[in-house]
């Protein structure tokens, strides 16, 4: 018999295990792969992109793009922060607000499981729950490893991103099972794929990455894009991923910190009239780029019209893309969407019509930004449900 069962041993349902646990709860956390964490050991190329700075709720997506202020106002990058230092650890800022953990992001995990242990939480690993039922006021769970019965649960096992790692849809048959409303999951901060015609640009460019703003609709980001085979990746590809939609077309602006680009094209023509094109644009693209770029205009810089060389620069500052879809869950690294948040209280994350079930981390419809935000809404949420669990 249990006060608290946590299913998932990712960030947020280790976070909570051990502030439930840290209250005097009994928690008992089952993880069905054999090691907890797998997310957070892969997370910033394994330095662990733990936070961010700027997490505050305009850096997430939401149906309520309201809902995640309450958790991310109570616990906020700074207490992560000083949980890490009480253990030691150290960190730095690469760009943008990123904390990176200078020992690794092996670091970051022993340190939530020291948590769990000081606390108190019984993680539990290689254990599957099978079925679950409520029935006098608890929880009955059906597990791998035998029955258990709690007042309350915790679901934390994520949405569908990287299957390989063990994605489940598990969250969302729960959410169903007791009628809790489940906003389409799809894929999000992922690459994007392109049809045949624009593919024949890209994939001899992969490899290539280019400090870019990237936009659709109202929304952009600067940072690098990525060509690859299958078409577009890198950071600023996938921040727009996560708002764009099917048949969107998304625009790139190669040369992001020239405000008259037709301007200072007119003025190459004149200074050096006998240059050709890629070598112009090689002073600020890449030269892959530069040279694939620049093969639809032959001839020296003397020989282009302004009207040619206004249709360069709108090329190079509004060249519109419209991909033909994503690389799917299996490339990326959230999932948007999920339990529906008007389900749920902003403050415990409890489902409000199901006294002592809760939902955190990212099978909620919350999607962070790339850089540390997804972490930050895992921790937040998992210490609010935590704190009440």
């Amino acid at each position: 018999m249990q006060d608290l069962v946590v299913v998932g041993g990712g960030a947020a349902g280790l976070m909570c295990a051990a502030v439930a646990a840290a209250r005097g709860r009994s928690v008992v956390l089952y993880e069905h792969n054999k090691k907890p964490g797998a997310k957070i050991l892969i997370s910033g190329g394994g330095r662990c992109n733990f936070t961010n700075e700027d997490a505050t709720a305009t850096a997430y997506l939401s149906e309520n793009p309201h809902f995640a202020k309450s958790a991310l106002s109570r616990y906020t990058p700074w207490d992560f922060m000083d949980l890490l230092g009480r253990h030691g650890v150290t960190w730095h800022e690469k760009t943008l607000g990123q904390l990176f953990c200078d020992q690794g992001a092996r670091r970051v995990l022993e340190v939530l499981l020291a948590e769990c242990e000081s606390a108190g939480a019984d993680v539990q690993t290689g254990v599957a729950v099978k079925s679950v039922r409520y029935e006098s006021g608890r929880y009955e769970l059906v597990t791998t490893s035998g029955l258990v019965s709690a007042e309350a649960l915790v679901v934390a096992t994520g949405g569908l991103s990287i299957p390989k790692m063990g994605a489940t849809s598990f969250a969302y048959d729960i959410a169903r099972q007791f009628d809790v409303p489940v906003v389409e999951p799809t894929p999000a901060l992922v690459p994007f794929t392109f049809a045949d015609r624009d593919l024949a640009f890209m994939k001899p460019l992969a490899g290539v990455a280019a400090d870019s703003v990237v936009s659709c609709g109202k929304s952009s980001f600067r940072e690098n894009l990525l060509f690859t085979h299958r078409g577009l990746s890198g950071p600023a590809i996938l921040q727009i991923s996560s708002y764009w939609q099917p048949g969107e077309a998304i625009a790139l602006n190669l040369v992001p910190d020239e405000a008259d680009i037709a301007g200072w094209l007119k003025a190459a023509r004149d200074s050096r009239p006998k240059a050709v094109l890629r070598t112009v644009l090689s002073e600020k693209l890449p030269t892959r780029l530069a040279e694939a770029l620049a093969e639809a205009w032959p001839g020296i810089m003397a020989s282009m019209s302004n009207k040619t060389l206004e249709a360069i620069a709108e090329k190079l500052s509004r060249w519109q893309l419209v991909p033909s879809g994503t690389e799917g869950f299996a490339k990326a690294e959230v999932t948007r969407g999920g339990i529906d948040t008007a389900a749920l209280s902003s403050k415990t994350l409890e489902v409000k019509s199901q006294p002592g079930l809760y939902f955190i981390g990212e099978c909620v419809d919350v999607t962070g930004w790339l850089g540390g935000y997804n972490f930050q809404w895992a921790w937040a949420s998992g210490w609010a449900a935590g704190q009440y669990g």
